[in-house]
């Protein structure tokens, strides 16, 4: 299972890409939740902070491990969950 994360292929960063943003904004509405406060975060700023978490895995893939094909994938779905993000929060 570990060689398996080590791989170079495309859809391996697409994969990481779409499960990482997903895990952190639910414990980020936990964390929320549990807090006692209303709000403590805005959905908004929790959406921002679970895309730019793959910026984590994407240093690594590429610095770490020179595998380009994972990092081009991480890559690919961050600039669309950051275009997603984009339009449905910034009001012009």
């Amino acid at each position: 299972m570990r060689s398996f994360f080590k791989r170079d292929n495309i859809w391996l960063g697409i994969g990481i890409a779409l499960v990482i943003p997903v895990i952190m904004y639910f414990l980020l509405k936990l964390i929320n939740l549990f807090t006692g406060e209303e709000h403590i975060l805005q959905n908004s700023t929790m959406q921002l902070i679970a895309v730019f978490i793959n910026l984590l895995p994407f240093r690594y893939y590429l610095i770490r491990l020179k595998a380009d094909k994972t990092g081009r994938g991480i890559l690919l779905v961050t600039m669309v969950l950051a275009l997603v993000y984009f339009y449905f929060n910034i009001e012009l």
